[in-house]
């Protein structure tokens, strides 16, 4: 697997469509810090990190709404990808929907919202969007 950040979002958005409640997922750091924002930010229900060694999984409970059963998560989608990465300075970090939606930013202090990045005035890699 060349890029397991696109994977990671794939399983998402695909678990999304079929109405999954459950979507596990293999882990890895940063899989784990861009699960940690998502929750946060109130886009999943709850995690949980299974299994030791290479058999780590991520156990994702999705968020939908109880009555339209429509899921928070509306768009979800890879900014930065192996053949080309979009960095971006603390000033120039984008916007998504205006500020209602968020952008993961890997940096040197840690994964975060483009929000917090623009207040602790650190740049770094925009990995994804999610609105």
């Amino acid at each position: 697997m060349t890029d397991p950040i696109a994977d990671y979002l794939t399983r998402i958005r695909n678990a999304i469509k079929a109405n999954h409640r459950i979507v596990e997922i293999p882990a890895s750091k940063l899989k784990k810090e861009i699960t940690k924002v998502l929750y946060d930010k109130g886009y999943i229900q709850s995690y949980k990190f299974d299994g030791e060694g290479i058999a780590k999984v991520i156990k994702i409970a999705l968020k939908y709404h109880p009555v339209t059963k429509i899921s928070a998560v509306a768009h979800l989608e890879r900014a930065s990808s192996p053949g080309l990465r979009r960095y971006s300075k603390a000033k120039e970090m984008p916007r998504v929907l205006n500020g209602l939606g968020v952008a993961i930013v890997s940096t040197s202090k840690g994964v975060m919202t483009d929000k917090e990045a623009r207040q602790q005035n650190v740049g770094g890699e925009v990995l994804c969007y999610i609105y």
